[in-house]
């Protein structure tokens, strides 16, 4: 099987295999907008793409004691261990407080440790923010970007996508029928997709 290293440390496989996407929804609320979003986004990828919804609900809130004491929790080292398998993160995530929430930011700290072995060294990603506010996650968006770049991940740039959650943006079982809002997802996907293409590449 043939190699592609990138950005150092992350590895790409570069065969027939199903380029594996992980989606990462920063609610950990059980009927949550995000993570309604994140099932349509999952089904909009095309075929050699093989995405899945990854739970962050049982983590731990990070402690450097755990890993310097080479004891970590047992939901760091599995998450950890999820998100090695994946090629690239797809981020859905409301915002708290014009910020992401805490748990989105939990995961990210117990992936990028121990220091030097960061899960999401290299891996493109992508973001969508929701809210049911005018302003449709755009701070969460941004703080969450900031975050990104330190990991050093490459990020779709364009689109942007923000996301205005209505009352009738989805059905009564919870499936997004909001045909603007699945198009704007549909486009992120899209050039989602191009920017794995070309660290495959």
């Amino acid at each position: 099987m043939q190699i592609l290293y990138i950005a150092n440390q992350h590895k790409i496989r570069k065969d027939d295999m199903m380029v594996k996407v992980g989606i990462i929804a920063g609610s950990l609320r059980k009927d949550s907008f995000s993570k309604k979003i994140a099932q349509k986004a999952k089904e909009l990828f095309p075929a050699g793409f093989e995405a899945e919804l990854i739970d962050i609900s049982n983590l731990p809130v990070y402690n450097e004691d755990y890993d310097s004491g080479g004891n970590p929790p047992e939901g760091y080292t599995s998450f950890r261990n999820k998100m090695k398998e994946v090629d690239a993160v797809l981020f859905v995530t409301p915002e708290y407080n014009r910020s992401m929430p805490p748990a989105l930011k939990n995961a990210l700290d117990v992936g990028s440790r121990p220091y030097g072995d960061s899960v999401w060294e290299g891996k493109p990603a992508a973001i969508i923010s929701q809210s049911p506010g005018r302003l449709s996650g755009f701070g969460a968006n941004h703080h969450l970007r900031q975050v990104l770049v330190f990991l050093n991940m490459p990020v779709v740039q364009q689109p942007e996508t923000y996301i205005g959650i209505e009352e009738n943006s989805f059905d009564s079982n919870g499936n997004l029928v909001d045909e603007r809002i699945i198009a704007s997802i549909e486009a992120l996907v899209d050039a989602f997709v191009e920017l794995i293409k070309k660290y495959k590449s």
